[in-house]
């Protein structure tokens, strides 16, 4: 099987895993804190991870990739943190495509500069993508407009997960469960620390099941991410992964009979033609 096809499986994996996390995180924060549900993900993900690398037998990484992965870890919680706060203050349809089209950008940028810029059509794909994950990322928009706090949390937050890909994707080659691990337990700590400083109790484990499968889910997430980092362009795997709002909204509309925009349905359909261009 050729590597390119892997690392365009894996991306495209990741993206329906972290979609369902995504829709699972939000459907748990209806019924318990945000912060709470925050904690209990990053926790369950790092069982997870854990078992993975007992597994298959995964060595510990070396320290400079400690080092990458610390830094991955406490970068994306930054991002988490500011997308929680930013929802507080603003809407989802404002909040939830300024942080998506950020973070995506953000590495197709520094991959630019560091590997080149990619063939025409995949930069074709590329915007395509960004235009998709935009309008599906779209729902109903209140008649206010958007508050600066909140666009500059947004901002934050697109640039929190924009560096978590950058970083994460630094990790030695073949090294892909202890890195997470590691990544992981940092968010987890700084997670922990966020409950303290709003003085909230600490979540119990069966406070919210859903929010524990979150967590495994965007574990699962990363660990696909990874492994397509091994077989494709950063910039790629990246477009192709932040695709995973579509399974988030086509979810929604199965499972919870939400209804879909007209908007959100044209997202889904250019988030698919940008596929295809990039797999080209």
């Amino acid at each position: 099987m050729p590597n390119s096809f892997l690392g365009l499986f894996f991306a495209l994996t990741s993206a329906f895993v972290w979609g369902s996390g995504d829709f699972s995180g939000g459907f748990a924060t209806r019924k318990s804190n945000p912060y709470h549900v925050l904690a209990l993900s990053t926790f369950s993900g790092i069982g997870l991870l854990v078992v993975c690398a007992l597994i298959w037998g995964e060595a510990f990484p070396a320290w400079k990739s400690v080092g990458w992965a610390i830094l991955a870890g406490a970068w994306g919680m930054v991002g988490l943190a500011a997308l929680y706060r930013a929802l507080s203050k603003d809407d989802a349809a404002r909040v939830a495509p300024v942080s998506a089209v950020i973070g995506a950008a953000l590495p197709v940028g520094f991959s630019a500069l560091t590997l080149g810029l990619p063939a025409p059509l995949k930069l074709v794909g590329f915007a395509l993508a960004f235009v998709g994950i935009w309008l599906v990322s779209q729902g109903e928009t209140k008649a206010h407009p958007f508050s600066r706090p909140g666009f500059l949390l947004a901002c934050l937050a697109g640039v929190g997960f924009g560096g978590y890909f950058i970083l994460i994707a630094q990790v030695e080659a073949g090294k892909v469960f202890t890195p997470l691990v590691i990544a992981r337990t940092t968010a987890f700590l700084i997670s922990m620390g966020i409950v303290r400083f709003y003085r909230l109790p600490f979540p119990k484990l069966n406070s919210s099941p859903i929010g524990l499968l979150a967590g495994v889910l965007d574990a699962g997430g990363n660990i696909f991410y990874l492994l397509a980092q091994q077989y494709a362009r950063l910039d790629v795997v990246v477009v192709l992964a932040s695709l995973f709002p579509a399974t988030t909204v086509l979810l929604s509309a199965v499972l919870l009979k939400e209804k879909v925009s007209r908007g959100q349905w044209v997202g889904v359909a250019v988030c698919l033609l940008a596929i295809v261009l990039i797999s080209r």
